[in-house]
């Protein structure tokens, strides 16, 4: 039996009731992590429990559909998502168990032994590449083990690959964000990522000035700020023309490259930035960088088109029981009934998550590590992250049973009521798309036609109400329970989210804020 149930966004005939009946799961959430104090996954899984009760008794979404959104959180989360970050984390930990991180270390302090430098070279410079070439949390994961590994403190280490990564975040995975936006939307992506260009580089200006300040105060930005502001100023220049004139696929690369070799070359020049003297050969330091060089290369390779492709034909679809095409959206959210496909896809060749086992598998070699060990290295990499893992597992079926019973619509659409003051609102729709989902990319799919009837309604070039949704969920990336887990699990704080919560949530808060502000005036003054 082909049983299907239409989306209801409004099951309490009242939209700003409804959205309070849809709100409670993320508010026990933040509470849950802040207050209470529980444990990610367990917080996450009563979160889970509230969206299936509100889904089954107030948006009368049939259970086996409920069921069905649960099992594809699951699921989604174990592929692709915990396959990369597994994948990260085992690099990571080769060039641990092989001695090579030493090295590594060594290398990068022979540039600077200043770890507020350091600090802009791994979390904000390699980072933002990461992001470009892969996204899905590998960046955050990657980045934060390496700054554990030059001394950082953990905690602090996870927040500020974090807070970094919101520059990077709307062109994360060669511009895939930027390019949903434009397939939901109707809109020339290119012409998105023009209009992203006069918004998001005067925020990432801003990070590494925040960065240092998070690092060592006023003292910090004092002492740094000529290195700091070459930093920002490479990387947003960089980031604003390529946007304008190449598009949305490129912006991370070319910026994060820049902004390196810039702070770099800098930091060479300055006496009073001296470093250590390390006797490494060049030699040394390519075997000891090897593994990255090649994550770099592959996960790249991943990302051209053709390759892409080619690769995709070899994918196995899996249509979800009891959910593909089984729920239906409806008006305001879409023109026409359409029905909601729930595809499980399992890209095992064409997954970014291959290209980076396949680095991990070359690296085993090239490092001399044995089988042995590097068979007991990968069995305590996901022994380690098994508790992340049940998190972003939990964080993923809540936000399908979200998305599939209608109640993010519902949130969306009663901020879309605010008429005139929406677009100060738009940024925090897509705010509230990525803390749901964990993924820019999903956030645009969810809430970006919605952001363009809405602009339509309110007599608003689309356009702004579009890309804020993009900028607003890059706002909410250092703060997602995705995002936390994943940077938790990396540097051993597995069962600690909530700090690492309450860390990010005032810079996360902040940036939202001034981003609803631009938002406002440039859809009054345009």
């Amino acid at each position: 039996m082909n049983m299907t149930w239409t989306q209801v966004y409004n099951p309490l005939n009242n939209i700003w009731l409804s959205a309070l009946i849809a709100l409670i799961p993320i508010i026990f959430f933040f509470i849950a992590l802040t207050l209470l104090k529980l444990k990610g996954h367990i917080a996450a899984g009563i979160t889970v429990l509230l969206s299936m009760i509100i889904a089954i008794y107030f948006y009368d979404m049939p259970a086996s559909m409920v069921l069905g959104a649960t099992g594809y959180g699951f699921l989604y989360a174990l592929w692709p998502i915990s396959y990369i970050i597994i994948g990260a984390v085992f690099l990571y930990k080769l060039t641990v168990k092989s001695g090579q991180f030493t090295t590594i270390r060594q290398s990068i302090i022979s540039i600077t032994d200043d770890p507020r430098l350091q600090m802009l070279l791994v979390a904000f410079s390699f980072n933002a590449f990461l992001e470009g070439a892969a996204g899905f949390g590998a960046p955050i994961a990657i980045t934060a083990a390496l700054l554990v590994g030059l001394g950082f403190k953990p905690l602090k280490a996870a927040a500020l690959c974090l807070i970094a990564n919101t520059a990077s975040g709307a062109f994360g995975a060669m511009g895939i964000p930027v390019i949903v936006a434009g397939q939901v939307s109707g809109i020339d992506p290119k012409e998105i990522a023009h209009f992203l260009g006069t918004q998001l580089p005067i925020i990432s200006f801003l990070i590494p000035f925040l960065l240092v300040f998070i690092m060592d105060g006023i003292k910090g930005l004092k002492d740094v700020w000529k290195a700091t502001s070459i930093t920002a100023i490479s990387y947003a220049l960089t980031q604003y023309l390529t946007v304008t004139y190449i598009g949305p696929e490129l912006p991370n690369i070319t910026s994060s490259i820049v902004s390196l070799l810039a702070l770099a070359f800098y930091i060479k020049r300055t006496s009073s930035a001296a470093a250590k003297s390390f006797s490494l050969s060049p030699k040394q330091i390519l075997k000891a960088w090897s593994p990255f060089i090649l994550l770099t290369i592959l996960v790249t390779a991943w990302s051209i088109s053709f390759v892409k492709t080619a690769l995709e034909h070899l994918n196995l679809l899996i249509n979800v029981p009891f959910l593909h095409n089984h729920v239906i959206k409806a008006a305001p959210l879409v023109k026409d009934p359409t029905p909601y496909a729930a595809v499980l896809k399992i890209d095992l060749f064409a997954a970014t998550g291959t290209a980076i086992l396949i680095a991990c598998i070359l690296s085993v070699f090239l490092l001399n590590v044995s089988a042995k060990v590097a068979w007991t290295t990968l069995l305590e990499t996901v022994k380690e992250l098994s508790r992340p893992i049940m998190t972003i597992m939990m964080v993923i079926a809540f936000a399908f049973i979200s998305n599939y019973s209608g109640q993010s619509s519902t949130l969306g659409l009663a901020l879309a009521t605010s008429a005139a003051y929406f677009p100060f609102l738009s940024p925090f729709l897509g705010w509230i798309g990525v803390f749901l989902t964990g993924s820019v990319v999903s956030n645009n799919a969810l809430f970006g036609n919605l952001q363009l009837t809405t602009a339509q309604q309110i007599n608003v070039l689309p356009i702004i109400l579009v890309a804020a949704n993009t900028a607003g969920g890059v706002m909410a990336k250092m703060l997602s329970p995705q995002s936390i887990a994943v940077a938790a699990g990396a540097v051993g704080l597995a069962g600690k989210e909530g700090e690492l919560f309450k860390y990010t949530l005032k810079y996360s808060m902040g940036f939202l804020i001034l981003g609803g502000f631009v938002t406002f005036l440039l859809a009054w003054w345009l």
